[in-house]
């Protein structure tokens, strides 16, 4: 293309065509204004952000050019969460300059490793959700799909967490304390977001009724976008992320009154919708905020997607042609009555034809198989927030009961589980129902996860729409979780088999033929025991406590939540303690059990399992005789930037919850890419990874789903464990009699009552003789160090299926009906 015929400014101009080290200066001293004398590491990383997000603008203009013009169908993915980290090294490495900044840096007497520690991890998402959607947009990017991500731009992320006295501490995570240089603020891009009110009907002439949202109390969404880019593509993608404004910033006449605090309480309240990340929902306010969270996000989504396709197209029947919304669990579950409403009362459209346009456009992704975690929202909270949507969603449920009425004349129970609103002393929405009822594909994230769902979980629906129901496995970006945070390990294997799996990680499985390879094999072991150094040192530093890098690392990092089973790990540490003390002199494998993961603030269970952790942890590191066969740490405040240091050191990754409870996982996918093996479960994509690494490649223990189930059905005892097991009473018991918290008695006393006075629901005590003895095996396995770096090899090569690239193909070609189209 001539410069003339460009549609870019800068091809009119030299500016772009310097070389990526002269953009650096001339960023450090034009934007940053420092000179040789002024400049600190920090004036390097925002000049280096700056330079890498400039180097992204021509390919990010042209390929939103690109799409626009070729009006193929884009893909609209909606999330509360995108966990995504830090960019700055991941962005080098899919550019492919990675080597030519560092070199650039050490002209300053800089590290790239350390001004690396000063970009802060986004605070858009808490946990495996928000990770999930980050790896599918960079897998949507690197394939070429046409796509945007659409989430909240949170002022604050969950919460920053402290150990203090061994207590979870929350303080406010302010990411955006020292501004994000990759973000982009769109002033141009603003929509009006509405609250209560009240709706007014009009009935024409024609008997046709217009309905009326008035008198409500709004709120703008200002777009911010944040480039994401593919691998070793020009396709860069959007995250739009939306903030909240308040319609007028202050009140003149409180202002001009002198109180000022009222004069700008309107503003403070209005913004709060973006303040902060899952905002505490045990009170009325907070369900409100967190309500207010989901429309608003959805609203302005939708609004944006209808100001896109109208640059195109008139005719609303090719809504479903040109765009497919996937909503990631319930938190947009909204947009189903969002778009009924938008093309029923502003369109115009009838209901009939607004339904099936809704029907055929968007599609649900389930995330969990605990029936107390499905969303419900109160139906009065509803009525006062959002009137009109809370009457398109009685119809829609009236409809769907009229329609299981007919197939099924007189099943009440049918019609109660199915139906969208929960009857009852105070009714509620049902919005995993909601999802069901108004969307074209309805998917889980793990083959068992999946088959749970279509049995258990929604069987009726199921039943009445089985064509609705099916399977996509998650997965994750072998980029940044092999590529960007194992740089070591990574470059050994390209050096073995070429880079081709960096697109396409099925080509891992070339690395079988050098199974038994004694050399290969100790690169590998060599590759990891660097990153274990690594670990050790950043542990030291955050938690004082000095490990062996020669030890096994057994590493439980996740969510802290009862399902996860953490407590089951802290128990047999305890055994395990006891069995060291009584014959410290035994060949013993040396073990370094790793924690780290936040809890709920309001999750009290959870921050109690924190706090014996850290009680255990004290005494075991203190006590002389154990030296370093024994170490407990819990790392606080994990992140996506924690994670890359410490999955790559793992020799052991915990995947334990009580089987027919986790939806999928994706650590476990992490782990194993990164050398660690498993053990786990039958649970999640436990299940699958046991298919494709074989039997023998990863340790499986305990009940399994139907198991869980027979035994709750039958009668669960947890009593009879602690009586009929002696190993287990003296653990239980040293956590009764205070042997961990003398300073503190009784503490723990809730602990122990989940297990033996509440029915230990989550079956801890069942499985603990079962995980025990399959330690004692991982221990036994860990000392012959060729027989495990076997399995460490074989798990790498056989982990091709747990790329998000294949999850995304198939979202694509089952799903959405979405093509490549490569700028």
């Amino acid at each position: 293309m001539n410069r003339e015929d460009s549609i870019f400014f800068s091809d009119q101009i030299e500016h772009k065509h310097k070389s990526l080290r002269d953009r650096f200066y001339y960023h450090l001293e034009y934007t940053m204004i420092k000179d040789k004398t002024t400049i600190k590491a920090r004036d390097i990383y925002q000049s280096l952000a700056l330079t890498i997000k400039e180097n992204l603008i021509e390919k990010w203009l042209r390929t939103d050019y690109e799409y626009h013009k070729s009006n193929r169908k884009m893909v609209n993915y909606l999330s509360m969460e995108f966990l995504v980290g830090r960019l700055m090294i991941d962005s080098l490495n899919s550019m492919g300059i990675l080597e030519e900044v560092r070199e650039l840096v050490k002209e300053l007497n800089y590290s790239l490793s350390d001004i690396e520690e000063l970009e802060p991890d986004m605070g858009l998402g808490s946990g495996g959700l928000g990770r999930l959607a980050a790896c599918f947009m960079d897998s949507l990017a690197t394939h070429n799909y046409p796509a945007m991500g659409y989430g909240i731009r949170y002022e604050f992320g969950i919460f920053k967490q402290l150990i203090r006295q061994g207590y979870q501490v929350e303080e406010p995570d302010n990411w955006l304390r020292a501004g994000n240089p990759w973000e982009i603020r769109r002033p141009e891009i603003t929509y009006r977001v509405k609250f209560g009110g009240r709706v007014e009907h009009y009935q024409r002439e024609d008997g046709k009724i217009l309905y009326y949202w008035v008198d409500t109390e709004d709120i703008m969404a200002v777009a911010w976008d944040i480039p994401v880019l593919g691998y070793e593509t020009n396709n860069v993608n959007t995250l739009r992320l939306w903030q909240a404004q308040a319609t007028d910033d202050f009140d003149f006449d409180y202002f001009n009154t002198g109180d000022y605090i009222k004069a700008v309480e309107k503003k403070n309240i209005s913004e709060n919708i973006s303040k902060v990340l899952y905002p505490n929902d045990n009170f009325h306010l907070g369900k409100v905020l967190r309500l207010k969270q989901e429309y608003f996000f959805v609203s302005a989504t939708l609004q944006d997607i209808f100001a896109n396709f109208k640059k195109h197209c008139r005719d609303f029947n090719q809504i479903p042609d040109k765009i497919a919304i996937q909503l990631n669990d319930t938190h947009p579950a909204l947009a189903i009555p969002e778009l009924m409403r938008i093309l029923i009362d502003q369109e115009r459209l009838e209901w009939d034809k607004a339904w099936e346009i809704t029907k055929k456009t968007i599609a649900y992704t389930n995330h969990t198989v605990l029936p107390e975690a499905l969303e419900k929202w109160g139906y009065n909270l509803l009525q006062e927030l959002l009137p009109r949507h809370l009457q398109i969603i009685q119809e829609i449920n009236l409809n769907l009961l009229n329609r299981v009425n007919k197939l099924y004349p007189g099943n009440m129970y049918k019609l109660k589980t199915m139906s969208i609103i929960e009857e009852g002393q105070q009714k509620h929405v049902r919005m995993a129902n909601l999802c069901i009822e108004g969307s074209f594909s309805v998917n889980g994230v793990a083959k068992l996860h999946s088959e749970i769902i279509k049995e258990k979980i929604f069987k009726d629906f199921y039943e009445l729409y089985p064509e609705k129901f099916n399977n996509k496995t998650n997965g994750i970006t072998q980029r940044r979780w092999l590529d960007s945070c194992n740089k070591h390990l990574a470059s050994y294997i390209t050096s073995l088999i070429g880079d081709a799996w960096k697109k396409d990680l099925f080509e891992l499985k070339k690395l079988e033929e050098f199974y038994d390879n004694d050399d290969v094999l100790n690169h590998i072991r060599e590759h990891k025991l660097i990153n274990k150094k690594r670990l050790t040192k950043r542990i030291y530093k955050l938690t004082g406590v000095r490990v062996n890098p020669n030890s096994l690392f057994d590493v439980q990092v996740k969510r802290m939540h009862e399902y996860k089973r953490q407590l089951l790990n802290i128990l047999h540490i305890i055994h395990l303690y006891n069995k060291i003390k009584e014959n410290p002199e035994a060949d013993w494998t040396p073990r370094t059990i790793i924690f780290s993961g936040k809890a709920a603030p309001s999750y009290y269970v959870a921050k109690n399992i924190i706090k014996l952790i850290n009680a255990v942890g004290v005494k075991i590191n203190s006590d002389l005789q154990i030296k370093d066969l024994l170490k407990v740490v819990f790392i606080p405040n994990y992140s996506v930037s924690l994670a890359e240091i410490i999955i790559p050191a793992a020799d052991l990754s915990e995947q334990i919850s009580t089987a027919g409870f986790e939806a999928s996982g994706t650590g476990n996918m992490k782990f194993a890419l990164n050398g660690a093996l498993t053990v786990g479960t039958l649970d999640g994509a436990n299940v699958e990874m046991k298919e494709e690494f074989g039997d023998e490649n990863i340790y499986i223990f305990g009940l399994k789903a139907e198991d869980v189930v027979r035994m709750k059905q039958e009668g669960y005892y947890p009593e009879n464990y602690y009586n009929s097991d002696a190993s287990l009473k003296k653990v239980l018991d040293m956590i009764k009699y205070d042997y961990f918290n003398q300073t503190e008695p009784g503490i723990f006393q809730p602990i122990l009552d989940t297990l033996l006075k509440n029915g230990d629901y989550f079956m801890v005590l069942a499985d603990f003789h079962s995980y025990c003895e399959m330690n004692d095996t991982i221990s036994n396995d860990f000392k012959d160090t060729k027989l495990w770096y076997n399995k460490v090899l074989l798990n790498i090569a056989r982990s091709g299926k747990f790329s998000s690239d294949r999850t995304i193909h198939e979202y694509a070609k089952d799903i959405w009906n979405l093509q490549p189209l490569k700028v």
